[in-house]
């Protein structure tokens, strides 16, 4: 048995990122149904709006999903307690220090995932007792670690060093590239930007479309001194890039940032001065689907991968 369709009791071992303004109930839902494990990303949601969340995730779907949580978001202690309230069974954790909430959450029958940039905070992350680990390299949109380890670097090194089961995230959008990290060692994947160019994803058709247009090179990563960050170009991201070549301050970085940006892009659609998080792997998606056909592709593909490695020849 796959290591992580036996802890989360699903189909594939395809988890889907708790992303903020994208992955809402419809989502979740959607993921789940389709053989996966749907995560609500309660990064973007108010206490009580992320209660209705699961609730109407509960009645979309019978199957498992879960609760995103960055911990360096307010309001935590009440996120927490609406997530036990409401016996979400798993929870993922992220940006932030895993031991805070790992033994109160694993206490109340609740299997904890943490998500890591780095080997060091994978050990750290197993050491407080989680019960498996994401780890992104630095193609992944969204908040990302600082040292710009990639992917396929990172889950070897991880993998070499942890015990508990891994899952791979970043630049992963296709049934080959799932493949590949399972083939460096990972149990399962971690799937953002590809859902987020579906029917179901919460975000603004706009950006969905953004996404769908990107090319090679249309993402960066920048506000390394705040909290890093892979977005689209756009007139915001040409802000920030003429600010930093006067050197500012993290006051600066922090004012220009403003409150609400990325829901300003993301969810309400202002391509302009909207922070558009997405990442590397946009290249590679060129339409909007519905989530099982992405599920479906991605299953078909992976296949096709390992029949065409079987073949191959040393």
């Amino acid at each position: 048995m796959n290591k992580i369709k036996g802890l989360f009791k699903i189909q594939y071992p395809i988890v889907q990122g708790g992303m903020i303004w994208a992955s809402g109930w419809k989502l979740a839902s959607a993921v789940s149904n389709s053989g996966g494990l749907g995560v609500i990303g309660a990064g973007s949601m108010y206490p009580e709006v992320l209660r209705e969340h699961i609730q109407k995730c509960k009645k979309a779907t019978d199957k498992p999903f879960g609760v995103n949580v960055p911990m360096l978001y307010p309001n935590l202690q009440e996120i927490i307690e609406i997530i036990i309230e409401e016996d979400v069974k798993i929870v993922f954790t992220s940006a932030g220090n895993p031991k805070t909430y790992t033994s109160y959450l694993k206490e109340k029958g609740i299997t904890v995932v943490h998500v890591v940039s780095s080997l060091k905070f994978a050990l750290k992350a197993q050491n407080a007792g989680v019960d498996a680990i994401v780890a992104e390299g630095f193609e992944a949109g969204g908040h990302n670690g600082r040292d710009e380890t990639t992917t396929l670097a990172l889950i070897p090194m991880v993998k070499e060093k942890i015990s508990i089961p891994l899952i791979a995230a970043g630049g992963i959008a296709t049934g080959s590239s799932m493949f590949a990290v399972m083939s460096l060692g990972a149990d399962g994947v971690q799937i953002g930007s590809r859902f987020v160019a579906s029917e179901e994803a919460s975000s603004h058709k706009d950006f969905k479309q953004m996404v769908v247009d990107a090319k090679e090179g249309d993402t960066h990563l920048t506000l390394k001194e705040l909290a890093p960050v892979r977005m689209l170009k756009n007139k915001f991201y040409n802000d920030v890039a003429e600010l930093y070549v006067k050197g500012p301050s993290i006051d600066e970085l922090k004012t220009l940032l403003g409150r609400a940006r990325a829901k300003k892009g993301m969810f309400e659609g202002d391509l302009i001065e909207g922070e558009l998080e997405i990442g590397q792997v946009s290249g590679l998606i060129h339409d909007i689907k519905p989530v099982e056909q992405i599920i479906n592709d991605l299953i078909i593909n992976f296949n096709e991968t390992q029949k065409q490695m079987n073949r191959i020849d040393f």
